[in-house]
């Protein structure tokens, strides 16, 4: 007997039923997922700026006379001291001018106490008549200009020493030197010739380029502490970071900021001091330095991972009562004590995602894991996040 279209259906709906209880069995559950509630401190926000480290004092180091290079006394690269020997010129040609101008000496020399007795002879003399007036004026002549003789031959005598001393080059300070620029057995030229340069190290500066709105900010800053930030910048505490992700920052202060804003980059140039008794930091070495750049207020961190990208905005994924995700937009800031700054977007009472967000969709369910985050991190990602100011 054939089946009515009633029976077919119920005997169809019956067969589904398993077959839909099975399915729900099988159904996986919501992906677990690390979540944490923001870190809430107090912070200071840090202006940061590309820059690079130069030597407080340098010099390139000459010869004061001319000749030909004969000694060169010292490794190249090598540290040295103030007054070391660096170099010697032949001294054989100012040994012989020396010895000519302490003879040329010596002559003057006689000849004034030649001139002088003549002087006196004739003195006496005149006084008991048996002399012109005349002849004793030309002695006292004589003996004047003997004198002055002496005192022209003294000075080409202390001028040849001077010159024998300036055939052994020193180093006017203590630094790291440089490679040789000229060979033993090349003619040296006098003020002219470079032979290395020398630079100090410790302390060592760093040199860096602010806007005028940054500027009126650090010197306010400065005035505040009763100092003016062309004179010893304000003492600001500063840190600079180099491309070594293994060293930990450099603190020093400011020390100083040039009278004038450039007409035509409206920016100004400011130093920064740092101590370098290791001798890590060299110049020419480029750095990135933060400066204090607010006061102090409540800031809401978060790790840059938990920070995720929504076309062009910035969002993070918040966790409801009931498990399920949505998102949030964000405007990140600076990024402080190993997270980044939410200037807008969540108060710190939020629970959100901060790892497995490959995991997470929006409007979907999560299987959350709690973790506390660290008032500070120090294993942090690359800086992968746009801040407000471009950093």
């Amino acid at each position: 007997m054939p089946y009515s279209l009633r029976h077919l259906l119920t005997v169809g709906s019956m067969a589904l039923l398993p077959m839909t209880a099975a399915a729900q069995q099988a159904a996986p559950p919501p992906p677990p997922v690390s979540v944490a509630k923001p870190v809430v401190r107090d912070v200071i926000d840090n202006d940061e700026f590309i820059g690079r480290f130069e030597p407080v004092d340098q010099v390139s180091v000459r010869s004061r006379v001319g000749g030909y290079l004969q000694e060169v006394d010292f490794t190249d690269g090598a540290l040295v001291k103030k007054g070391d020997q660096l170099f010697v010129i032949d001294q054989r040609p100012f040994i012989t001018s020396l010895n000519e101008a302490n003879a040329a000496l010596e002559v003057a020399k006689t000849t004034l106490s030649y001139a002088e007795t003549q002087f006196n002879r004739a003195q006496s003399l005149a006084n008991s008549g048996s002399q012109s007036v005349s002849t004793l004026d030309d002695r006292r002549r004589d003996w004047i200009s003997a004198q002055a003789n002496v005192r022209g031959a003294q000075a080409s005598a202390e001028r040849a020493a001077l010159d024998m001393e300036y055939t052994k080059i020193t180093a006017p300070l203590s630094g790291r030197i440089d490679r040789r620029l000229i060979s033993a057995g090349n003619l040296v030229q006098a003020d002219q010739s470079i032979l290395t340069t020398i630079v100090s190290l410790d302390p060592i500066d760093f040199y860096f380029d602010v806007d005028e709105r940054r500027l009126l900010n650090f010197a306010d800053t400065a005035r505040k502490q009763g100092q003016v930030l062309q004179q010893g910048g304000g003492g600001v505490d500063v840190s600079v970071t180099i491309s070594d992700p293994t060293a930990k920052p450099f603190k020093g202060k400011l020390d100083f900021a040039e009278n004038r804003i450039d007409n035509e980059s409206g920016t100004i140039r400011i130093r920064a001091r740092f101590a370098n008794p290791d001798l890590v930091l060299q110049p020419g070495l480029f750095g990135r330095i933060q400066v204090e750049a607010s006061n102090t207020y409540k800031a809401v961190l978060v790790p840059d991972e938990a920070i995720g990208s929504d076309q062009n905005e910035r969002v993070v994924y918040v966790v409801g009562p009931d498990n399920k995700v949505s998102t949030k937009p964000v405007r990140p800031g600076p990024r402080l004590y190993g997270y980044r700054v939410i200037r807008e977007g969540l108060d710190g009472s939020e629970t959100i995602i901060v790892n497995g967000l490959m995991r997470a969709r929006p409007g979907g369910t999560i299987t959350p894991q709690m973790v506390e985050l660290p008032q500070e991190r120090r294993d942090t990602p690359p800086d992968s996040v746009t801040t407000e100011n471009g950093q």
